[in-house]
């Protein structure tokens, strides 16, 4: 049996997190951040979900996820996986932008796979240095030319979100955003949004591409990193975005993100 490996580090001069995963075997549920990420495959064949298209995945691909891109991935060939990506704040990414292009305007990658991508090679050439803390500026040059190369080649402009139901589901949206931290039934967003219970869990799962329990779940996860990097303990970050214990917290939080609250909160601990 493969022994699993799960790292992951905060590059404080680029401001980015590095995780790096060694034989897993996890199936990552739908779910968005609320930044980019750029991975790649480096063994194990994958099934991808990502705004209700499917891909395989296999090792020299690609994968760009824009903030919000939802998202569901599992092994297809039953074998562990490895796997290194990017992860990319929007305010960072609008820095890196403005150096590249002396504008703000962050970018949209309308490819989700790049199959046999050549930028693979320069991504783990720039996550390699990122986990082994490099601190020449070859890194920051990797970071800011590769950026250049995948918006050039996979930026277009963002789709319109307009649907028959958008305000509705815009309304719902707000509720969870603004309300995560409480106990929130399908009635209570049925009331707020005059819509039956079944028709509003059918609008909100085609438009948004995800349930709304599994939105309001992934801004509860969203919300608790920011706690613990900010030097919360797990037990109090859980309380303080709406899970009922410790437990249940480290579950989601592993399921979704990969890594427990502790191993996370510890590339933070000299920032803090």
């Amino acid at each position: 049996m493969n022994n699993e490996f799960r790292t992951v580090k905060f590059d404080v001069e680029l401001r980015v997190e590095a995780y790096h995963f060694q034989g897993i075997m996890q199936k990552f549920p739908n779910h968005f951040h609320e930044y980019y990420v750029l991975g790649f495959i480096e063994e194990g064949n994958r099934h991808l979900s990502c705004k209700n298209r499917e891909y395989t995945v296999v090792p020299g691909d690609l994968v760009l996820f824009n903030p919000g891109d939802n998202h569901t991935c599992e092994q297809i060939d039953g074998k562990t996986l490895d796997y290194r990506c990017i992860n990319i704040q929007p305010e960072v990414m609008g820095k890196a932008v403005f150096e590249i292009t002396g504008n703000e305007e962050l970018p949209y990658f309308a490819t989700t796979v790049v199959y046999r991508s050549e930028f693979a090679s320069q991504l783990k050439e720039l996550h390699s240095l990122i986990m082994e803390e490099e601190r020449d500026f070859r890194k920051e040059e990797l970071f800011l030319l590769l950026l250049e190369q995948l918006i050039e080649e996979h930026a277009a402009e963002p789709p319109s979100t307009k649907s028959e139901h958008s305000t509705e589901i815009a309304v719902v949206c707000d509720y969870l955003e603004n309300n995560y931290r409480e106990s929130i039934t399908l009635d209570q967003l049925s009331d707020l949004t005059g819509l039956s219970k079944y028709y509003l869990l059918r609008s909100f799962t085609k438009q948004m591409g995800i349930s709304p329990y599994r939105y309001l779940e992934t801004i509860r996860i969203d919300k608790a990193k920011k706690l613990l990097e900010q030097g919360v303990l797990p037990i109090d970050a859980a309380l303080q975005t709406g899970f009922s214990d410790q437990s249940h917290f480290s579950n989601y939080f592993k399921k979704f993100i990969g890594v427990t609250p502790k191993q996370y909160q510890s590339i933070y601990k000299n920032q803090i």
